[in-house]
Parts: C-alpha cells; structure tokens; sequence
C-alpha cells in the first residue's frame, strides 16, 4: 500500500472510493493513467480478484502500458489475469466465446477497413450503382455510423432520419448496399471492427442469461477516455454495470474532440444524471505543462459553453510565452516552423534531440509544405501514423493465406490471393464465381468444393486451376490442425509461392518485401513465445494470432526511438506529449474546419482540438499563421483563427513583421468585439481581393536594392532587374527561399 504515498490529494480520493459509480475528471497531464493503474492495484490489496475487474481502454498501447505499471505494484500474475484491454479486444473475446449464440463460426475473420472496402465496391459494382456517387469510402462510413448507433441493416430502412439524410446526399439505395454487405459478412463468418460492439450489444439484448453471466463476473468496472465512447459503447457498460454499480469512468470532457467517429460528449458531461450517486473527483494537477502554457489553454477552454468546469494549474516553473508567429503565406510558414526547430536546438546548448520536437496541424494535406521545407533544411521528421507494418501488401498478402486456413469462408482474404501469385485466375472467372455464390447464398469456397455443380460454365483448364488452388487451401487446413504455429507459417509461405515471388530478383523492393514477411514470421514467433511465457499456453494457434493482430492499430506500431522531428494532425497527437509543439496553420475556414462554422456545437469541438493541441506541449509552444494559403488548386486570402481572440495576450508573445503583428495584436485585444468576416478558401488573388495589397509592379517603380514583399516568399531584396520590352523581370533574395527570378507581369509584389 506504499504506492498511495505517490499521488496527491486528489488522486488519492479517487483511488480509494471504490463503493460505487465514480467519475474521475481528468485535466489535461494531471496523472489519469497513473490514478487508474492505483485503483486497480488498490483493488487487489483489497483482496478483489483479477477476474472480477474489467478495464477498458482504447489503445493496445495504453493496456500494456498499465498492466506492465500494476506488474510493478501487485503480483505479476494478478496483471495477467484482469480483463483489461480495448473494447474491441475485450468483446472480440467475449465473442469467440459465445459466437454460436448468433451465428457465427468461432473462428470468425475480422475485416479490417481495406476488407470492408474491397466489399462494398463488389456490392457497389453487382448493384451497377454510380461509383463516382457511391464511393465506398463515404459508404463504409455511413454503414458505420449506423452500427455505432445500434442500427441494424434490418432497421436502417425504418429509420426516417437517416433515409432522409441518404436522400439528400443522393445515396438512397445505401440501405440495400448495408443489407448485401451484412449477409455477405455473416456468409463469409466475418464481422468488421463495428460489428464487435453492434454484436455484443445483440447477443446481451437477445440472451439475457449471457448479460446476467457477465455482469457477475465483472464486479468492477473501470473505463479509460470515457468522453471518447460511442452509443454502442456506452451501452455494453450500462448493461454490463448494472448489477454491482461499481463503475469508475474516467476522462476529460476538454479532450473530446472524435464526434465523427460517433464518440458522444454527451455520455460523460450527462453521467451525474443517469448515476445521481456517483462521486465526482476531479484532477487539476497539471505535471506535464509550464505555468504559461497550462494558463493560456485555460483561457481557451473556458471559452467553451458545454463543459464541466475545472480549473487546471500548473507548479512547474513559469515557463516562456507562447509564441505567435505570422507568416505571408504557407511555404514561409514552413520555412519559419523549420526555423524555429533548428533556432531551438541551436540556442538551448543541445537540450533538445529532434525527437523532442512535434509539428501539428488540421489536415494531412498541410504536410507536404512541411516537409519540403524540411528536406531543404536538412531537418530529420517523421510523419506520425503513416502505413503500419500490417498494411504493407506483402504483409496482408501472408495474412490472408493465414485468414483462409482458419476461415474458409473468407471472402475477401481468397479474393485477394486467388491469383498472387500469379495462377492463371483472371478477373472474369473471379466475377463469374462471385456471381454464383451470392445467387446461390454460399462463399466462393463453397462453389470450389462443390464438385462444380453451382459454378458458372468453365472450362476445364481454368476449373483444374482452382482445383489445385482449392487442394492447397485444404492441405494448408489439414496442417494447422497438426503443426506447430511458427512452423506452420513458414510452410505456407513457401508452399503457397509467396517466398519465390519475392525471390524473383534481388531489387531493392523484393528485398524489403523479403524483410518484412520474415519480420511476420517473427511476430508469429514472439505471439507464442509471449502466450507460453505470460500464460504458460503452449498450444498457441493460429486462430489466437490472428485474432490477436487483427486488432492491432497504427498507435500500436509506431517505432519511439528515431531522432526526428514528428508530424501529425491534431486528432493523432491525443495522448502524447513533447517538449516542443508547433501548431500550424491558425486560420479560418482551416482551424475551425470550414464545415464548422455554422454548427456552434462543432465550434466547440473544433476548440477542444486546439486545447488537446497546446496541452501536448511541455515546454515551448508555438502558433503559426498565414496570411495567403494554396487550397483547392488555388492560391487564397486567409483570416486569423477566430481562437486566437480567445488567448489571454498576458501569455502571448506575438512575433512577426509590423503589419502582422499590427493584424494579430488587434485581433488579441479585441475579444470583445471581434467577429470573423466570412471569406471561403481559396478566393482568387485579384487586386480587389487584396485591397491592393499585392499588385503587379512596373520596373519603373524598382530598383536594385530595395525591398519587396512576395505574397508566397514574403521579404525579398532586388538583387537585379532586366527590362527586356514585354517581359520585364526582377531578380529578387529571399533567403531562406532562395534568389528567384519573377516576370514582373505575372508576379504579385508589395513595396513597403
């Protein structure tokens, strides 16, 4: 019981208050994981049994991470035997236990969004719908949607509000896309990550006697990110919780900002309702952050009308302001972002390694300026959640030969590799055996074991192709019922071609695509030994990797240890900190979103983004704006972000050229009064747009040596003119930008 000794007042109450239904409001670097891994460390010196606690998060990440802390503070062997992991873990395996119940083989597939996808695409293209109107993309989200929300293919036709919305987005036939795509994942004994929540809350509404077991054996519940849950989600806990009334939820409601993954603030702002007995504690205690910066995200936050008020605070040391820069446009917004790294490391007497460095912003698409401008530099980044090692094809190729030995019904998996390598299995046989399993209700596999009776007419040259490709799948079966798990792998990775294919040539790609099935049968190798070493299982199978993997996410992957300067969108950067943040393009119509600003509910969220943006920071954070922004193909006028009126300029240190800072200055000391003047992204540059701002210059008014403004470089020097009749130019230096030479007939200059 040493550990309570470790946390503060706060935390300690939190801790200890095990007697019912508890929220814990977390502020932003306040110790929640630390308050969460003590209360289940106490729990077990209270003499409670692992297997009666529950502990939902929402990272693989963020459960090892506790259960390796507990480790520390209670028997190893405690650690292990909680039910603590991320939803969709925790009910996966709450599924292959009672699948049968609805359906479902218990070696179900689980499709991951490229499976999904692919799916809908088929369904989209039997359906001869317009596949330019029907992406399957914006489909797939509307599918999940539905099911977040507990919607059933079935009832999705009897729901007027969502009809409705179809028919405005001129998608009316989603509901018959929704029903096939169901009853080909049900053929096909595979659910997608959604169906693990719409699923379980189906199996506890249709068998209560499922409900009454689990709700006995989970005594206590505790649940990470509570603002982040979804209906779906919420609901397993409700039911789940309502037997013992244990129930300790813990988040922020500053920090919810995934409304469109169907998170709901509203499940953690409305919990005092729907449990008038629950304590609340609350954790103000910021350790991560410097006074000025926990200040001004403070002043940002209270900004905010829907919230549970708290007040954060700092005891570290005051800290530097938070710097506001402005920049003329994008690029030399990135070139000052580079700036600023490289002016940091260099003036800080090597304080800071690149690692400690992280460049923010709303959009992907704002990153490639950011990285030109590094490679200019020389500056070493990374962008955060980029392809993970089990999206590369070579990966999922392995993969789906591994699904299809477990699952034979797996649809998408033989799709996939029916003809890689390559066997001789065109498109058109692919469509025709498609085709006559959906008008028969059974998986391709089926057709192919059938003897032929259902398949479309072949001839027999192609049928002896997918009969040896069928004899394959069944040795492939036959050997996973009596091989050894990383023994297994290998044998069909060879046997199935894979291994030749990527021995084809010694090419740098073959090369890495060699690496990385070899890193896959590692993986397979560590699975079993980690299974052997934590649960003594020494009969790991197959179907326990794959199931095991199939809920891995990008968060799960990302390497720690290289010296770069990390690049992510603010949404990515939830959960982590660094010593340095640079928070990029602070304009309207981009941060807010354009899609925002008429919703002043979205307003809100689109706040709780830049709060959850500041809050990362350590020690140095610094805002960035541009005043001309390439968008849409075009180049535009750009307004500050309305947020920045709801900085405390006691916290500010605004920096940049005179007009700019004259703009931004205004804009802080006009809180009161300042209102955003509309103007959509991507306005043309006209000179009225400008006010005259920017203006196509005669060389007469120019001369060598004087100073110019670009509307994309910023602050140049004339180094040289040429007044060739028609086609007058100016050599101009713009330092970090390099010496250019512009056609003063098409340029767009501002004398000072």
């Amino acid at each position: 019981m040493d550990f309570l000794n470790h946390l503060n007042k706060s935390q300690q109450e939190a801790v200890l208050y095990i007697d019912g239904p508890a929220l814990v409001i977390a502020g932003a670097g306040s110790g929640k994981t630390r308050v969460l891994t003590y209360k289940i460390a106490y729990l077990l010196a209270q003499g409670w049994s692992p297997y009666n606690i529950l502990a939902l998060t929402f990272t693989n990440k963020a459960a090892r991470e506790m259960k390796e802390r507990i480790s520390t503070l209670a028997e190893p062997r405690q650690a292990r035997a909680l039910w603590m992991g991320t939803f969709h873990s925790i009910f996966s395996r709450i599924l292959r236990k009672e699948c049968a119940r609805l359906g479902y083989p218990a070696d179900f597939t689980i499709y991951d969004s490229d499976d999904s996808k692919s799916l809908i695409r088929t369904i989209i293209k039997e359906m001869s719908l317009d596949e330019k109107l029907y992406r399957s993309g914006a489909v797939q989200s509307r599918i999940s949607q539905a099911k977040n929300a507990l919607v059933t293919s079935e009832s999705y036709g009897r729901n007027k509000e969502i009809m409705d919305q179809d028919m405005r987005s001129k998608m009316p036939y989603i509901r018959d896309i929704y029903v096939r795509y169901q009853a080909r994942c049900y053929q096909a004994g595979a659910m997608d990550f959604d169906d693990l929540l719409l699923q379980t809350n189906i199996l506890f509404r249709d068998h209560p006697d499922v409900l009454n077991d689990y709700g006995n054996i989970f005594r206590y519940i505790l649940v990470d990110e509570y603002q982040d849950t979804n209906f779906a989600q919420y609901l397993i806990v409700q039911k789940l919780a309502q037997k013992h009334n244990r129930l300790c939820v813990v988040g922020d409601d500053a920090q919810s900002i995934y409304s469109f993954r169907g998170a709901n603030i509203d499940n953690i702002l409305k919990f005092k309702n729907q449990h008038p007995d629950c304590k609340i504690f609350k954790l103000e205690h910021n350790y991560r952050s410097t006074q000025n910066i926990v200040n001004i995200a403070n002043s940002l936050i209270s900004k905010n009308s829907n919230q549970i008020h708290k007040k954060v605070y700092s005891e570290k040391e005051e800290g530097a302001k938070i710097k506001l820069l402005a920049a003329y446009s994008d690029h030399e917004e990135a070139y000052t972002v580079g700036a600023k790294i490289i002016e940091l490391r260099m003036f800080n007497s090597g304080k800071f390694a690149y690692r400690d460095f992280a460049v923010l912003y709303r959009t992907n698409a704002q990153s490639r300026v950011l990285e030109e401008a590094f490679r200019k530099r020389s500056i070493p980044y990374r962008v955060y959640g980029g392809m993970s090692f089990y999206q590369r094809k070579e990966v999922k190729d392995v993969m789906a030969y591994l699904r299809l030995t477990v699952n034979p019904d797996d649809e998408e998996a033989l799709k996939r590799i029916i003809n890689f390598p390559a066997r001789g299995i065109g498109e058109t046989t692919i469509g025709k055996l498609s085709a006559a399993a959906a008008a028969n209700n059974v998986s391709i596999r089926s057709i192919l074991n059938t003897q032929n009776p259902l398949a479309p007419t072949l001839n027999k040259g192609t049928w002896n192709k997918l009969a040896a490709f069928n004899r394959m799948l069944e040795r492939f079966a036959d050997l996973n019922r009596k091989t050894p798990l990383n023994s297994l792998v290998e044998v069909i990775i060879n046997e199935s071609g894979l291994a030749q294919e990527f021995a084809k040539d010694d090419s740098v790609e073959n090369q890495s695509r060699r690496e990385n099935v070899q890193e896959l049968v590692k993986s397979v190798q560590d699975y079993a030994d980690a299974r052997l070493e934590e649960d003594g299982a020494s009969n790991v199978t197959l179907s326990d990797y794959l199931s095991e993997v199939a809920l891995y996410t990008d968060q799960d992957n990302e390497a720690q240890d290289s010296d770069k300067v990390m690049m992510m969108t603010v949404h990515a950067s939830k959960g982590l900190e660094f010593k340095n943040v640079l928070i990029t393009g602070l304009e309207e119509e981009l941060f807010p979103s354009s899609r925002s600003r008429t919703d002043p509910k979205a307003i809100e969220e689109e706040r709780r983004l830049f709060y959850v943006a500041i809050t990362r920071a350590q020690e140095n954070c610094i805002l960035t704006y541009a005043q001309n922004r390439f968008h849409n193909g075009m180049s535009g006028n750009c307004r500050p972000s309305r947020f920045l009126a709801d900085l405390d300029p006691a916290f500010l240190d605004i920096a940049g050229d005179n007009r700019a800072e004259s703009r931004l200055t205004n804009v802080m000391h006009s809180q009161s009064t300042w209102k955003y003047e509309s103007r959509p992204m991507g306005t043309t540059h006209t000179a009225e747009a400008r006010n005259d701002s920017y203006k196509h210059v005669n060389v007469s008014e120019l001369q060598v040596g004087m100073d110019v403004i670009h509307e994309r470089f910023g602050n140049g020097t004339i180094v040289e003119l040429s007044i060739a009749p028609g086609n007058e130019s100016a050599t101009i230096d713009f330092g970090d930008f390099g010496v250019k030479r512009l056609i003063l007939k098409f340029a767009y200059l501002r004398i000072p």
